[in-house]
């Protein structure tokens, strides 16, 4: 599995589409499938993109809750109530629902974030924010990967 690696910046046209950053689109060529999946942030004010075959595996841990439970009921309206299949065009745009924009308040400029097996669009200084934030949370508490060399 390729990762989603950087932050890189783009523009949103006025009918709500933006170029998925070649390195991206790269990384979802490697992995056979460009099919997105977007879904707002339940987190952060931003929109979470997914490729399609990650997105599946949620389905693998919920399908461990009961069906009439009030826990599935809400993690399955969490996860999948507002989520949207994307493909990117041939000049590798895709289109943002209006809801999903709006949700991570984007307006002109977009940031797309990398975080490995997704990736995230943000509204550019709002990322800065994130980005500053994380880091200061991870030094402070000392954060390490397991296994990894501190």
């Amino acid at each position: 599995m390729t990762h989603f690696l950087g932050t890189h910046h783009n523009r949103l046209d006025a009918k709500g589409r933006v170029s998925v950053p070649a390195p991206f689109r790269a990384a979802l060529r490697v992995n056979g499938d460009a099919s997105l999946i977007l879904r707002p942030s339940h987190k952060h004010p931003c929109i979470e993109a997914w490729p399609a075959a990650i997105f599946r595996q949620l389905a693998t841990p919920l399908e461990r809750l009961d069906l009439f439970s009030e826990a599935h009921d809400d993690l399955a309206a969490t996860v999948y109530a507002d989520a949207w299949p994307v493909d990117t065009d041939k000049e590798g745009r895709i289109i943002l629902p209006e809801t999903l924009a709006v949700h991570a308040r984007l307006a002109e400029n977009v940031v797309f974030m990398g975080l490995g097996l997704i990736f995230q669009i943000w509204e550019p200084a709002a990322a800065e924010r994130r980005r500053a934030e994380a880091r200061e949370r991870a030094r402070a508490g000392g954060f390490t990967l397991p296994g990894a060399a501190a």
